[in-house]
């Protein structure tokens, strides 16, 4: 009787251990659509707030989904990255 609630116990713990595996292998691709998510919006209100203060100057970023993402991925040296790339291009 004895051997059996140590195997049951044993089982138990090694299911827990499996769900535990499982469940990180799950989660880690949410975080990074998460981190994602989190980041594009950091770069959107980043660009937001340069073409703002910019339309004074008559110099802004276009918004879309590239210049969203750099801006988002670099934070400030990201900005500073497009807006050079504005400035040689000049398109």
């Amino acid at each position: 009787m004895g051997s059996d609630t140590v195997q049951l116990i044993l089982a138990g713990v090694f299911l827990l251990f499996l769900v535990y595996l499982i469940g990180g292998l799950l989660l880690k691709p949410l975080k990074l659509v998460f981190k994602i998510v989190v980041n594009s919006l950091f770069g959107l209100l980043l660009l937001w707030a340069f073409n703002f203060f910019g339309a004074y100057f008559h110099f802004f970023i276009p918004l879309n989904w590239l210049t969203v993402l750099i801006a988002g991925f670099l934070g400030l040296p990201g900005l500073i990255l497009l807006i050079f790339l504005r400035l040689v291009l000049g398109t």
